[in-house]
């Protein structure tokens, strides 16, 4: 399993409106092939900031399944005005701790 971790900045004043929008473009993201799962976590410290965490089965299922999807564009459509700076997004893989 991989963890795509993306930290997002959410321009003044548009929080409630990015978090209607991410409830309705959830279901883009789950109808790919590959994703486990998903979960968007608010800040305590900062209102305009959220930690968006996705569980994909291995990296291409997202960056080929999704991103190149049509389920993306309009994912990016709904979601990529709000962010500000616009996001980096990094893949991690769990170690095994014995």
């Amino acid at each position: 399993m991989i963890l795509e971790a993306a930290m997002l900045h959410i321009k003044q004043g548009m929080t409630e409106a990015f978090e209607d929008s991410f409830k309705e473009a959830s279901p883009l993201i789950s109808s790919i092939d590959g994703y486990l799962g998903h979960e968007l976590q608010k800040c305590l410290e900062d209102d305009h900031k959220y930690l968006l965490l996705v569980r994909w089965r291995n990296l291409e299922d997202h960056t080929v399944g999704f991103r190149e999807s049509p389920q993306y564009l309009e994912w990016k459509a709904l979601l990529h005005h709000y962010y500000s700076p616009f996001p980096v997004v990094e893949h991690f893989a769990n170690i095994e701790l014995k």
